[in-house]
């Protein structure tokens, strides 16, 4: 391993009765060693948190551990460290190994007082009701913030962004919009509508509300969408494209590597159209204003000068 590809974390991991490993906290993340009495120490504290919880039928025991990221997750703990290194900013998304990384996810029920297994939770469920625990959710992922909480970001609805969600600090999500694992921004962004698997926003762009950017888990191709600084993509527009800097998709517009684009301002054909792309073509370009024709119905793009959107500065302070 090198020190540069590689975290060390101490944190607690909760285990079911039949010794699933449903999930694991790392307070902090480090990618450089840790002195060996620091780590001893972080240890000792979290160590004194652990035991069991008969509530949930779970164990909570401290582990600590140190990955390469350039190797695939070996275990439920080494892919959750992983998360945590996204969401602390601590690794950029697309820039570790997550191959593999849903066999070591457990399907959880997570309820208000932290993971379940999912059989505990229908069989025990006049117990947990009667201590006050519901079930919240079933799924691979939990919530960000029950894990941790980014600085200087805003989000509305936190069911809707998953632990591994990279937000930079002046990011705001609204309550409509969501963030997955392996992706998020890399500045002040205001983010509406949905940034899938993969998919990183560059600081000061604007994902309007219904957006969706199109990611590389369910058939979405293996191109990984970027946008660039203060773009614009409209509400409820959608991309299968790169956005470069300063540019603008037109609201309600989707335009993806297969769309048929006319270039609005190029020169004129012999037969007096214009020239026409594939989306592709224009991929990761700055300066473009993607558009749909109120006449013809083309798509169209228009090369323009200026920043493409300029956030109000208040909501992401």
């Amino acid at each position: 391993m090198t020190e540069a590809r590689t975290v060390w974390g101490t944190g607690l991991s909760t285990i079911a009765a039949d010794g699933t490993v449903l999930d694991a906290w790392f307070p902090e993340v480090s990618t450089t060693a840790p002195a060996a009495g620091d780590a001893a120490a972080a240890l000792i504290t979290l160590d004194a948190l652990a035991g069991p919880d008969e509530r949930r039928n779970v164990t909570v025991e401290a582990v600590q551990l140190h990955i390469d990221l350039d190797e695939a997750p070996a275990s439920t703990a080494d892919a959750y460290l992983r998360l945590h290194a996204l969401s602390h900013l601590a690794v950029r998304p697309n820039e570790l190994n997550l191959d593999g990384i849903f066999a070591h996810l457990p399907i959880v029920a997570w309820t208000n007082a932290g993971p379940v297994h999912p059989d505990d939770a229908a069989r025990l469920r006049p117990l947990l009701q009667r201590a006050g625990i519901q079930v919240q959710g079933l799924d691979k992922f939990p919530r960000l913030t029950d894990y941790v909480q980014p600085t200087g970001v805003r989000i509305a609805d936190a069911s809707r962004v998953r632990l591994g969600a990279y937000l930079s600090p002046g990011t705001t999500v609204m309550h409509e919009g969501f963030v997955n694992f392996n992706a998020g921004t890399l500045g002040a962004s205001m983010v509406e509508g949905r940034i899938s698997q993969g998919v990183v926003v560059g600081d000061g762009s604007d994902i309007g509300g219904g957006a969706s950017i199109m990611g590389t888990l369910s058939g979405g191709g293996s191109h990984r969408v970027s946008i660039g600084a203060r773009t614009l993509l409209g509400a409820n527009a959608g991309i299968g494209i790169s956005l470069g800097d300063d540019c603008v998709v037109e609201a309600g517009l989707y335009v993806t590597a297969g769309t048929k684009v006319v270039l609005a301002d190029s020169p004129a054909t012999p037969d007096g159209g214009r020239q026409t792309v594939k989306g592709a073509a224009l991929s990761g370009e700055n300066g473009i204003l993607f558009r749909r024709n109120s006449l013809s119905g083309a798509v169209e793009a228009v090369r323009r000068a200026g920043v493409g959107v300029t956030l109000n500065e208040a909501l992401h302070a």
